[in-house]
C-alpha cells in the first residue's frame, strides 16, 4: 500500500510553547505531509502552531485551566452558550480538583471524526472512552509518551502532607480511564522501549499490541551557532516549574553550592515559573534568585540561541517518556547532563554525562568536571549532534509512522 492519505492527528491539548504536545504534534503533522498525505489537526485549547499546509480544526472545551480563579472559571462557564453534558462535566469535575479535559476532549472529537471521511487517526495520549468508539470505524494509532502513572508516582512522592495527597488524587483520577481505555487499543505506539516496558507494565497492555517509534528532533532549526560567544558560567535547562518529574529542585541545589565558587554562575531555565510556587520559593531560600534566568514563549530558533550562548544543558529529570529537551541540547551540540533514567539512555547513548537521578551532589560534579575540561566535552558534543542527525530525523521517523499506518488500515480492513 503506497497511495496518499487523509490523515487526523488529534490531541487534547497542543501549546506550541509549554511541554512536549504541541512539538510533537507541529513535528508528525509537517512531517506526514511532506510524504504527501492531507494531515488535520483536532485540537483542544490551547491550540498548535502548525504549517500553513495543515489545517486546525478547533475542538473548543472551556479551558478552564488557563485560569485558578474560582470566578474567572465560574464566568467563563456562565457564558458559553448552549451548554453541553461535556461541558457541566468539565466544570463539576474542575471544581473539585480533577483534571476532565482527556474524557471531553474524547467525546468531542468523537462527534467530529463521525461526520468524517479519514483513512486513520492518530490520537495523541488523551487515552479517552471516545477514542474506544473512533476505533470501532477509523483504524487508529494512540500515541502513549509514557504512562502517567510515573508523574503521579512522583506528585505524590513530592507531595508535603495529606491535603496534598488527596489532591493529587483527586487530579490523576483520569487515570483509570486510561488504564481501562488503554487495554481495548489494538494499536498503540510510544518513543522509547522504556516506555513500552512501563505502558505494558502499568497499564496491563499486551506488548504485541505496542511499536516502538522514536520522537525526531528538528536539528535544522537546533544548531550550533558559531557566531554567539558562549558565556563561561552560564548553564541551561528546560523544566516546567513545580513539575516533580522534571527534578528541577536537584539542579537548584547543585547551583547553591557552586556559586561559592563560581559567583557568576547563571542557571537559565526555559519555561515560566508559578507566581509564588514551590519553585520561587525554593530559589528564594537557597537565596539564588540572582543566579537565576527565566526563558519563556520562544521559538526553536531563540532557545537555539540561549543553548548556543550557554556552557552546559541538563536535563535533570526523573522520569522521561523520550525527552526532546535531551535530543535538542545535543543537536546544538552543547555538553550535556542528563539522569540515566527510563529512556534518556536510549536517546543519549555515550554522548552525555549521565548521572543517577535525585541527586544535587551528582550534578554539582559534573558541572565541575565539565568546567574543568572544556575540550573533551565538545568533541563528545559535537558527536552527539551527529548521533541525533543520523537516529532521529523526522522524516526517516515519518516512514516509520507511515509504514505502521499502512499495517494498521490494512489489519483494519480484514
Amino acid at each position: 500500500m503506497s497511495q496518499k492519505l487523509n490523515i487526523a492527528i488529534c490531541s487534547y491539548r497542543s501549546a506550541p510553547f509549554g511541554g512536549g504536545q504541541g512539538i510533537f504534534v507541529f513535528e508528525l503533522s509537517k512531517a506526514l505531509n511532506n510524504l504527501g498525505h492531507h494531515v488535520d489537526v483536532i485540537s483542544g485549547p490551547p491550540y498548535p502552531n502548525l504549517e500553513n499546509t495543515i489545517k486546525l480544526i478547533k475542538s473548543p472545551g472551556l479551558n478552564l485551566f488557563r485560569t485558578f480563579k474560582f470566578q474567572e472559571r465560574l464566568k467563563i462557564f456562565s457564558e458559553k452558550k448552549n451548554k453541553s453534558a461535556d461541558d457541566w462535566y468539565e466544570f463539576i469535575s474542575t471544581l473539585f480538583g480533577g483534571f476532565p479535559e482527556l474524557k471531553t476532549f474524547g467525546n468531542r472529537a468523537q462527534t467530529l471524526l463521525d461526520e468524517s471521511s479519514y483513512d486513520i487517526v492518530i490520537d495523541n495520549q488523551s487515552l479517552s472512552y471516545g477514542m474506544i468508539e473512533v476505533q470501532k470505524n477509523i483504524p487508529l494509532i494512540e500515541i502513549i509518551h509514557h504512562p502517567i502513572t510515573k508523574d503521579y508516582r512522583y506528585d505524590i512522592q513530592f507531595s508535603k502532607g495529606i491535603i496534598q495527597k488527596i489532591s493529587k488524587w483527586r487530579w490523576f483520577s483520569f487515570l483509570k480511564m486510561q488504564k481501562r481505555v488503554s487495554q481495548k487499543l489494538r494499536v498503540i505506539s510510544t518513543p522509547s522501549h522504556n516506555s513500552k516496558k512501563d505502558i505494558a507494565k502499568d497499564f496491563g497492555v499486551f506488548k504485541k499490541n505496542i511499536s516502538v517509534i522514536p520522537n525526531g528532533i528538528d536539528h535544522a532549526s537546533f544548531i550550533p551557532m558559531q557566531n554567539i560567544k558562549r558565556v563561561p558560567t552560564q548553564i541551561i535547562t528546560t523544566a516546567s516549574a513545580d513539575v516533580p518529574l522534571k527534578g528541577l529542585d536537584f539542579t537548584l541545589h547543585a547551583v547553591a553550592r557552586l556559586k561559592e565558587d563560581y559567583p557568576q554562575l547563571k542557571l537559565v531555565i526555559i519555561g515560566s515559573p508559578r507566581p509564588g510556587g514551590h519553585t520561587e520559593r525554593l530559589i528564594n531560600r537557597l537565596q539564588i534568585d540572582q543566579n537565576i534566568l527565566y526563558r519563556s514563549n520562544l521559538n526553536k530558533h531563540e532557545i537555539a540561541v540561549e543553548y548556543a550562548k550557554s556552557n552546559i544543558a541538563i536535563v535533570s529529570s526523573l522520569y522521561e517518556g523520550f525527552g526532546f529537551p535531551v535530543g535538542e541540547a545535543m543537536s546544538c551540540a552543547i555538553p550535556l547532563i542528563a539522569t540515566n533514567v527510563a529512556s534518556i539512555p536510549e536517546i543519549t547513548q555515550s554522548f552525555a554525562e549521565l548521572i543517577p537521578a535525585e541527586s544535587s551532589d551528582a550534578i554539582e560534579l559534573a558541572i565541575r568536571k565539565i568546567f574543568a575540561n572544556p575540550e573533551t566535552n565538545q568533541s563528545r558534543a559535537d558527536a552527539g549532534r551527529m548521533h541525533i542527525i543520523e537516529n532521529f530525523d523526522w522524516q526517516k521517523i515519518a516512514k516509520l509512522y507511515e509504514d505502521l499506518i499502512y499495517k494498521t488500515i490494512d489489519e483494519f480492513q480484514c
